[in-house]
């Protein structure tokens, strides 16, 4: 299924039916008097955030919806049938804005979370409803009120525990499909990833969501490369991991790129916590590889982790150390735990 993460669309509620002009015609009724029923009310337009969608691709091949118009009264008193509702069905984590993009109507981000978004019309009064003790025989009805109709745009923001981000060739891709069952691209060439990938990362009974976010370059915030369409996925992941390329002409400046984009886009990303790695460890020797770490180090304040995605090592201690940050340890796994054994995401990192 291929990706989207915007869309514009056309909706438009029900318009209600026709009130109904009635009289009564019976035999051995001296005087009939009106029945015409009220028209029922036009469908509503719902929107409703459902489980198991990741991408707005449907809405690339419909971008019209209607609901149904209401039926008109009928004779007898009879009120006519309402519209069928609309329901609109968004992954969790869409985003409504107007025509405009400039004012937004929702943010859906818990499943089964439903928003009216047009109202149908109501129906209009049959003859029967303006009867009254100085007028025996109206002749007076209302058609029904037109639906609500607009263009919105659908915007999606990916919902993630953990997102990867780094320059192109980093390594995410790899990382991403050693941890998790998701399938992304994997080449030797910058920009190998179009589009945003999901996976679900199991550690020790707990379970977080990893998002793979395409590469950012310098610039990325100007239009650059990908631009910024993508870091908008990054703004509702609880951790950042950096992963950094250990055979960079300078490690260094490949950090200082990527914070340059995130606190460019703003939106709290440079707020976020991160956790820092550097990858594909196994093209260098071991001496050289603690030599780097220790210099990036010195540079960031924070720890580094080491990691090679292709040959499994380290990437263990990623995800639990991921794991301690973002999902609770279950209760069971600490009365097991002794006071000798120390905490996994405590040992040190190295894929050698």
């Amino acid at each position: 299924m291929k990706f989207l993460d915007e869309a514009k669309i056309y909706i438009l509620s029900g318009t209600g039916g026709n009130g109904c002009m009635s009289f009564r015609r019976e035999a051995y009724v001296e005087f009939g008097g009106p029945n015409g029923g009220n028209g029922g009310r036009g469908g509503h337009v719902y929107v409703e955030c459902i489980e198991g969608l990741n991408t707005l691709i449907d809405f690339r091949y419909k971008q019209h919806f209607k609901a149904k118009r209401g039926t008109h009264g009928m004779g007898k008193d009879r009120t006519g049938a309402m519209g069928e509702d609309m329901y609109i069905k968004v992954p969790v984590g869409t985003q409504i804005f107007d025509e405009t993009k400039n004012f937004p109507i929702a943010d859906m981000t818990e499943v089964g979370e439903t928003i009216l978004l047009a109202k149908g019309g109501d129906g209009g009064l049959g003859n029967a409803h303006f009867k009254s003790s100085t007028n025996r025989a109206p002749r007076r009805t209302t058609p029904g009120i037109a639906g609500e109709e607009m263009w919105i745009w659908l915007r999606l923001k990916l919902l993630a525990d953990v997102g990867l981000v780094g320059l192109p060739n980093a390594g995410k891709s790899t990382f991403l499909s050693s941890v998790t069952r998701a399938k992304p691209k994997i080449a030797d060439y910058p920009f190998t990833t179009l589009a945003p990938q999901l996976g679900v990362v199991g550690v020790d009974e707990r379970e977080f969501v990893m998002a793979d976010i395409p590469g950012i370059i310098e610039g990325a915030h100007e239009g650059v490369g990908l631009g910024v369409r993508f870091l908008g996925h990054v703004e509702r992941c609880r951790v950042l991991r950096q992963l950094i390329h250990i055979t960079s002409e300078d490690i260094v400046e490949h950090y200082k790129t990527i914070r340059t984009e995130l606190e460019a886009y703003g939106n709290g990303l440079e707020d976020k916590l991160e956790i820092i790695g550097l990858n594909k460890c196994d093209l260098l020797p071991e001496k050289e590889v603690k030599k780097l770490a220790k210099k990036l180090e010195k540079h960031t304040g924070k720890k580094v982790m080491l990691l090679s995605a292709a040959t499994q090592g380290g990437v263990h201690e990623v995800t639990t150390e991921l794991a301690n940050i973002v999902v609770k340890k279950p209760a069971a796994k600490k009365e097991e735990k002794s006071e000798d054994d120390t905490d996994e995401g405590e040992k040190a990192w190295s894929p050698l």
